[in-house]
C-alpha cells in the first residue's frame, strides 16, 4: 500500500493538509486502489491538530471525488463492518501491517 507522511517534518495542520491535498491527487492519478496515510496521534495523547483537521478535511476529498472513502486507523481491522467490507474489495488490507492493531496515528483512503 502507497504510504503518504504528513507528519514528516513536524508541520502545521494546515501545511499537512496542503501536502495531503496534493499527495492524494498525485497517488490517485497513479492508478492504485487505496493508500494509508500517516498523520501521528498528537504528542499529548489526545489527538493532534493534524489528526482532528483530517477528517474534515478527507470529508471535503469525497464530496469533491477525489477519495471514495476512508477509515481511521482505530477501525482499520477485523472488528468493523466498513473495514470488514472493504477488505473483501481489496484483500491485501488484512496483510497491512496496521490491520487489527487499532493504529489512531493512520488513516487509509480508498480510490476505487
Amino acid at each position: 500500500m502507497v504510504k503518504i507522511n504528513i507528519e514528516a517534518g513536524h508541520p502545521t495542520a494546515a501545511e499537512a493538509m496542503a501536502r495531503l491535498t496534493n499527495e492524494l491527487y498525485r497517488v490517485r492519478a497513479s492508478g492504485v486502489p487505496c493508500a494509508k496515510i500517516i498523520h501521528g496521534y498528537g504528542s499529548t495523547g489526545k489527538g493532534g491538530a493534524i489528526k482532528s483537521a483530517l477528517v474534515p478535511h478527507l470529508r471535503t476529498m469525497i464530496s469533491r471525488r477525489i477519495i471514495t472513502g476512508f477509515i481511521a486507523g482505530e477501525n482499520f481491522g477485523p472488528f468493523s463492518a466498513s473495514a470488514q467490507t472493504y477488505a473483501q474489495r481489496y484483500r491485501d488490507l488484512r496483510s497491512d501491517i496496521d490491520w487489527g492493531r487499532s493504529n489512531d496515528g493512520i488513516t487509509v483512503v480508498f480510490f476505487k
